[in-house]
């Protein structure tokens, strides 16, 4: 007798073990103050969840006003078009209210980041080390493109993740 699994049972066995994980990540996002980034672990570790769990985790930056957090969820929603989450929101609160190493790494690691706002609030700082690190990464690419556009193929518009550099 075959006691091997079917493709139909491995599939539901993942949905479910999803679900659960989702569940699970779903509670802590709604319970537990800044846990976005502990919710964003555990979504990476899990493989994937429900729509559910990406907004309670939103939900969770937006209460907290976690720019780290909204920096993370803001690369996982650029690259990939269908998820629930409002990246742009996220990137304007990075953009507002992050510190100078988060600037410089949207300017590095999202393809079409918000030059004009980012370099306002670098320069706003008087961070010389900042400011230094923003003109050389804007002497060599002017444009501010990011590091994973590939303009000559015309895929303008689709941001890649990247994990933020030091």
């Amino acid at each position: 007798m075959n006691t091997a699994p079917t493709q139909a049972e491995t599939l539901e066995e993942k949905r479910a073990r999803l679900q659960e994980k989702s569940a699970e990540i779903i509670a802590i996002a709604d319970t537990e103050a800044n846990s976005a980034l502990r919710c964003i672990h555990l979504l990476s570790v899990a493989g994937g969840a429900t729509e559910s769990t990406y907004t309670a985790i939103e939900r969770r930056i937006v209460a907290d006003q976690d720019t780290y957090g909204a920096y993370h969820l803001a690369l996982l929603a650029q690259g990939t078009s269908d998820l629930p989450v409002d990246a742009r929101q996220l990137i304007t609160m990075v953009v507002e209210k992050g510190d100078n190493e988060q600037l410089l790494a949207l300017l590095k690691n999202l393809p079409l980041p918000p030059v004009e706002p980012i370099k306002a609030r670098i320069l706003a700082s008087n961070d010389g080390e900042a400011i230094g690190k923003m003109n050389a990464y804007l002497q060599i690419n002017p444009e501010g493109y990011g590091s994973n556009i590939n303009i000559a193929s015309g895929q303008t518009d689709r941001i890649v993740p990247l994990s933020p550099g030091k």
